[in-house]
């Protein structure tokens, strides 16, 4: 395990996550009219998309993982894409959990901006939406071909000729 840092944010998202969905158990209000703890069972995915479709949601969840694991050695293992990678696991892995425990995922962090009631999420969301940002910065950057990997191809350069 040569990316142990990875697999270590993972897990603490993880746990996090897991924590504060089992410490949210009621409505609270925090900020009036802007912030509140709403813990509901989201039978879905992002805005409910997919809602009743567990076994779906888990398969996808899965396949996700995966891909996510065997793509990560194209990148470069700066700070940057270890978190990035560290969080998207745990996240993933947070609703995952959720998912074959319950049969559902339970969100509960419910924003009201500019009168819009914006949809409940969670921590595991959160850490996939910021991993997610982090890894297209790294390839916007080019970071997502690694200089060690062995699939990478040389630039072929123009030659020009002087006539």
């Amino acid at each position: 395990m040569k990316n142990k840092i990875i697999y270590l944010i993972g897990a603490i998202v993880v746990i996090f996550d897991q924590l504060t969905k089992m410490f949210i158990d009621k409505s609270k209000t925090i900020i009036e009219g802007f912030f509140y703890l709403n813990p509901v069972e989201n039978q879905g995915a992002a805005w409910s998309i997919f809602s009743n479709q567990t076994i779906f949601l888990i398969s996808i969840s899965l396949v996700i993982l995966v891909v996510l694991f065997r793509y990560q050695v194209f990148f470069k293992m700066n700070k940057r894409n270890k978190i990035a990678f560290g969080l998207v696991y745990g996240g993933l892995l947070g609703n995952l959990l959720d998912r074959v425990l319950f049969g559902y995922v339970r969100d509960f962090l419910d924003f009201y901006i500019f009168k819009y009631d914006y949809p409940v999420f969670n921590i595991a969301d959160i850490a996939i939406v910021c991993g997610l940002i982090l890894l297209i910065i790294a390839v916007i950057k080019g970071e997502d071909v690694n200089e060690n990997n062995s699939n990478k191809k040389p630039r072929k350069t123009r030659q020009v000729s002087s006539k």
